[in-house]
């Protein structure tokens, strides 16, 4: 199956919470949650009780729409969490925070996760002065993340700049706006990644 393309909210209103897909929108009264906080269709308002099952696959569910990866994707690094030292949920999270599309996103260098993904995928980033075009490239502790020349100029990332100005940045990151670097300080940890996701419910399911 291929990625989902249609509107981000309607996924937001599927998972009952924001998942903020579409950047500031998100904060503001406009978000679909804020005005319709029921799942969409027409059965969408009906009251019904989850089953741990139905529990856990949402959490999973959550987690995937969030980073925008696909199900044989996520289990891989499913797979790769559970082989690595370390708690099993975080060690996942932690994966899918170091993908570069989430890092050029949590930088302040595009609105959203799925801009973020646009923008690597059409080279507008180098990793340690090489270009880097796949979203899912894994950084590491002290990589750098620039704004290729040509790019800088782009309204799309200044805009996206000027949005999070504002905006705290997370501890295992830091960012040098004037050059549009940012720089990996250290890996992320559980505590970094503010996602509304209970992994542990993530391993549970994988663990059937």
């Amino acid at each position: 199956m291929g990625r989902y393309v249609g509107p981000s909210c309607r996924l937001c209103r599927r998972e009952r919470t924001k998942l903020f897909l579409k950047g500031a929108r998100c904060e503001t009264a406009k978000c679909a949650i804020e005005q319709r906080n029921f799942p969409p269709g027409m059965h969408g308002q009906r009251r019904s009780k989850e089953k741990p099952y139905g529990t856990q696959l949402r959490e999973r569910q959550k987690a995937r729409r969030v980073y925008g990866v696909g199900e044989k994707q996520f289990r891989n690094y499913f797979h790769r969490a559970e082989h690595s030292p370390g708690l099993t949920g975080d060690n996942l999270l932690c994966l899918l925070e170091r993908r570069l599309d989430s890092v050029v996103f949590r930088l302040g260098f595009a609105t959203s996760r799925n801009q973020g993904r646009q923008l690597v995928t059409h080279r507008h980033f180098k990793v340690n002065g090489r270009y880097v075009s796949f979203p899912s490239y894994l950084v590491r502790a002290g990589d750098t993340i620039s704004v290729k020349e040509k790019s800088r100029s782009l309204n799309v990332i200044k805009d996206a700049m000027e949005a999070g100005a504002g905006r705290e940045l997370s501890e295992w990151l830091a960012l040098d706006a004037e050059k549009m670097e940012g720089k990996v300080v250290r890996l992320p940890n559980r505590q970094d990644i503010g996602i509304p996701v209970q992994e542990e419910l993530i391993v549970a399911l994988y663990s059937r």
